[in-house]
């Protein structure tokens, strides 16, 4: 696959992400594979305003994806919780608990985010309000929702996505009431963001205890 849709400069970067996910990945997956994810994930994210970073989030989802299936299918093991943020647009909600929750777990779980509808950009209220606080968000993106990492997720947050969340047996599901910061000023946003830093970490603490509290609250 040569990816001669791009324009000269995205493709060799392209093409350098896509040898670093073969290396990766080799004896997990096809470079066949590894290349239909590259080619879906621009596809997936031609529309999203982070030109600056698109390789960066192609070589990103993509390897989130190839993950996620292999740890589905067995061929990953999979050594610590998975954790997956939905909303609408994974512009702001969604993507800023999965940037808060990353950072106090620091590896202890993976975090995943996702949107039913995924916008362009991330809310730019929400972006200054993680740098308040010290986390950077312009490496984070709006990724839609893919089965392979639902089927991932140990646990399944959901922000205002209401049916267009899918629900899988035998996952555990939260769902978090919380206002949308779309079109909001900072101020409006503030609570909303301190809401959610509350709620990431008293989820952490639980995720964190002995395994046997994770089992209640499945529906």
């Amino acid at each position: 696959m040569t990816f001669e849709y791009l324009d000269p400069v995205t493709r060799r970067r392209v093409e350098r992400e896509l040898d670093e996910l073969r290396l990766e990945f080799a004896g997990v997956f096809s470079a066949e594979t590894i290349e239909r994810y590259i080619a879906e994930s621009i596809d997936h994210l031609s529309g999203a305003r982070i030109q600056n970073f698109v390789p960066l989030f192609i070589h990103r989802f993509a390897r989130q994806r190839l993950r996620a299936l292999g740890q589905t299918q067995g061929t990953i093991v999979k050594d610590r919780p998975v954790v997956l943020f939905l909303c609408i647009h994974n512009s702001g909600r969604s993507a800023a608990a999965r940037v808060l929750l990353d950072h106090y777990a620091q590896g202890r779980v993976e975090v995943l985010s996702a949107g039913s509808e995924p916008g362009d950009q991330i809310n730019p209220a929400v972006a200054q309000l993680l740098a308040e606080r010290g986390l950077d968000a312009s490496k984070e993106f709006p990724k839609p929702l893919t089965d392979e990492v639902t089927r991932a997720a140990d646990v399944i947050v959901t922000m205002g996505c209401g049916d267009a969340c899918p629900v899988y047996p035998g996952k555990r599901y939260l769902d978090w009431e919380l206002t949308d910061p779309a079109g909001r000023p900072v101020d409006e946003v503030r609570p909303i963001i301190d809401d959610i830093d509350r709620r990431v970490q008293a989820l952490l603490a639980e995720l964190t205890l002995p395994s046997e509290n994770v089992s209640r609250g499945t529906r």
